[in-house]
C-alpha cells in the first residue's frame, strides 16, 4: 500500500494511491483515520486501509496528477546517515576504510518539504547540492532493539532528497547549518508499506538530474544495512512512530562527480527506486 498525505482543498487528509490503467488515483482515508501518523502506528487500521484500497473503484476517484501532496508524514525527528554506501567517501579520500560506526546527523523540522513543492535556493549559499536517499519510516516504538528485530519496527519506506549547502556544510566539522536551510528535506511522495518490499537489501537507487543519470547503486552495497541502522540509533534515541531515518546516498557517478555544478534555478532532480517510486524536486530562486 502507498500512503500519502493529500492537500485536499486546504485540508491535510490521509490517503492512499490506487492504481488504474491510466495512472494513480487518490483514495481519501479520513473516514478511517484522522492522520497518516495514526495509520502508520496501528496494524488494524493499516489492515482496514488495505481492504479499502482493494475494494475501491478507481474510476470514481480523483487523479493524483493535478492534486498537491504534502510530505506523507511529519517526523518528530529526521535522522540522516553519511557515507553509508561503499565508494562514497570524503572528497579526496579514495581508499578509505569503511567507517566503524554510522555517521548520524539530524535535519531540523524547518527542512521538511512536500513532494510537489519547489526547494527555494537560499541566497546565502552558492553551492547547493542534492542527495537521493531511501527513508525508513518507524511504525512501532524502538528502544535498544537488536538488528534481528529492528525491521519489525519499520512500517514502510519513502524517498528523501537530502539537500545540502556544501559551502556552509564545510565551514566547520558540524554539518547542521549546511544541512538545515528551510525546505532542504523534500520527502515522499508516498510511504510504501514494508510488506510491498521483497528485499530491502536489493534496491537500485537512481538519481537523474535534468535528464542525466548521476547516481546508480544498489542497497546491497550499504556499509550499515537498514536493520543495523535502526538498531544502532535506537541504542541512543528511542525511535517513535513517524520518525524517519534517511539511510545515506551513493557516490555520484564519475562524470557527475568530476563535472560537479551547484543546482540552479529551474533544475530538476528525480530520485527513483523501483518499488518505492519517484520523488522529483524542482529548485527555484
Amino acid at each position: 500500500m502507498r500512503i500519502v498525505t493529500w492537500d485536499r482543498a486546504g485540508q491535510s487528509v490521509p490517503a492512499a494511491l490506487v492504481e488504474s490503467p491510466e495512472g494513480d488515483r487518490l483514495l481519501d482515508l479520513s473516514g478511517l483515520v484522522a492522520s497518516t501518523l495514526e495509520l502508520l502506528s496501528d496494524e488494524q487500521l493499516l489492515a482496514d486501509a488495505r481492504a479499502a484500497v482493494a475494494s475501491a473503484d478507481p474510476s470514481g476517484l480523483p487523479w493524483r496528477d493535478g492534486e498537491r501532496l504534502l510530505a506523507p508524514v511529519t517526523p518528530r525527528v529526521l535522522l540522516c546517515v553519511g557515507y553509508n554506501y561503499r565508494g562514497h567517501v570524503v572528497a579526496g579520500g579514495e581508499g578509505q576504510p569503511d567507517p566503524e560506526r554510522p555517521d548520524v546527523f539530524v535535519k531540523t523540522a524547518n527542512t521538511l518539504l512536500g513532494p510537489d513543492d519547489a526547494v527555494l535556493l537560499p541566497p546565502q549559499s552558492s553551492d547547493v547540492d542534492y542527495e537521493g536517499e531511501i527513508g525508513l519510516v518507524i511504525g512501532r516504538t524502538a528502544h535498544a532493539v537488536s538488528a534481528e528485530e529492528a525491521l519489525s519496527h519499520v512500517v514502510g519506506y519513502t524517498l528523501v532528497n537530502d539537500v545540502s549547502a556544501r559551502d556552509w556544510q564545510n565551514r566547520t566539522s558540524q554539518w547542521t547549518l549546511g544541512k538545515c536551510f528551510d525546505g532542504f528535506a523534500p520527502l515522499g511522495p508516498a510511504i510504501v508499506t514494508a510488506d510491498e518490499i521483497d528485499d530491502p537489501a536489493d534496491l537500485l537507487v537512481e538519481v537523474i538530474r535534468d535528464g542525466e543519470t548521476t547516481v546508480s547503486q544498489s542497497t546491497s552495497t550499504l556499509i550499515f544495512p537498514f536493520a543495523e541502522l535502526v538498531s544502532y540509533i535506537s541504542q541512543s534515541i528511542t525511535l517513535q512512530p513517524g520518525d524517519v531515518i534517511a539511510t545515506g546516498t551513493p557516490q555520484k557517478l564519475p562524470d557527475a562527480l568530476r563535472d560537479h555544478q551547484a543546482v540552479a534555478d529551474g533544475d530538476s532532480v528525480r530520485i527513483r527506486v523501483e518499488g518505492i517510486g519517484e520523488l522529483t524536486t524542482v529548485f527555484a530562486g
